[in-house]
């Protein structure tokens, strides 16, 4: 009969990614996982494999309980204030980020990607589906006439999401809120500019 665990995975493996994401992957040991998840080595590795693996579903984790970009873009009525409230949002969650995490993602991007396929792949495929959905919301907002019909809702997206990104990155470096707001004042702006002349 299989011995039942003495501990929560479901809790390990938020445990985990709270650790990682404070402190990034090299920077945090089997040990440090150890102490921090309060469970033996030998229990990390039958649950969840060695620090790459556990990473891993820590990562994946950490998207689940992410921005609903869909729910959030996808809503009946106009799109514009909605890319707005995201914008505003990110902005507001960096200045706030008194723990200095950043984004799991774009933590990732910096330390891992340039040298793991597997996680540069990854994160590749989280920003395609931001744009993607950023994408389908502004098409639809050219579409109801809330965009000049000759913008391009791709450029748009592309630009947002680096927008997005580099603000998730800016908290994790300064909470320097008017470096933060004026950034996501001039992203706002740039909506403004692409909006519908008859709007």
């Amino acid at each position: 009969m299989a011995r039942t665990k003495e501990f929560d995975p479901d809790q390990a493996l938020q445990a985990a990614m709270e650790l990682f994401w404070q402190r990034g992957y090299e920077a945090t040991s089997m040990s440090d996982l150890v102490q921090h998840l309060g469970i033996g080595r030998a229990s990390i590795y039958a649950t969840f494999g060695g620090k790459r693996e556990l990473y891993l579903k820590a990562y994946e984790r950490y998207l689940e309980q992410g921005i609903d970009f869909e729910g959030l873009l996808s809503g009946q009525g106009p799109v514009l204030p909605a890319v707005r409230e995201l914008v505003r949002r990110f902005a507001d969650e960096a200045a706030h980020d008194s723990a200095h995490r950043g984004c799991l993602v774009v933590n990732t991007a910096v330390e891992l990607a340039p040298h793991d396929e597997e996680l540069a792949r990854r994160v590749g495929s989280n920003w395609d589906f931001i744009e993607n959905t950023l994408a389908a919301a502004l098409t639809r907002a050219r579409e109801q006439g809330e965009l000049d019909g000759a913008q391009d809702p791709r450029s748009l997206a592309r630009f947002l999401l680096t927008v997005l990104q580099g603000l998730r990155l800016m908290g994790k470096g300064s909470n320097d809120a008017a470096r933060l707001r004026d950034t996501a004042a001039q992203a706002l702006r740039v909506l403004d500019l692409t909006g519908s002349p008859a709007g």
